[in-house]
């Protein structure tokens, strides 16, 4: 990833290799998106969709968190 003299770099190329990361950022794309270009129900929409994305986020840090245990 990175060397040790760079450890910022090694952390911000984790980072956005980081598949929970992109799941937020995928989020907040979305939701904005929907937020300021959709139609009447679009609240309703994005209110829908973000627990979905939170699960999703749960249930990888609970994957990682299970691999590092082996």
């Amino acid at each position: 990833m990175g060397t040790p003299d760079k450890p910022i770099l090694s952390a911000l190329s984790r980072l956005f290799y980081s598949r929970k990361f992109l799941l937020m950022i995928l989020d907040a794309a979305i939701s904005l998106v929907l937020h300021y270009y959709g139609g009447a129900d679009t609240e309703f929409i994005i209110a829908a969709i973000q627990p979905v994305v939170v699960a999703l986020i749960v249930a990888i840090s609970i994957e990682d968190a299970a691999a590092k245990r082996k």
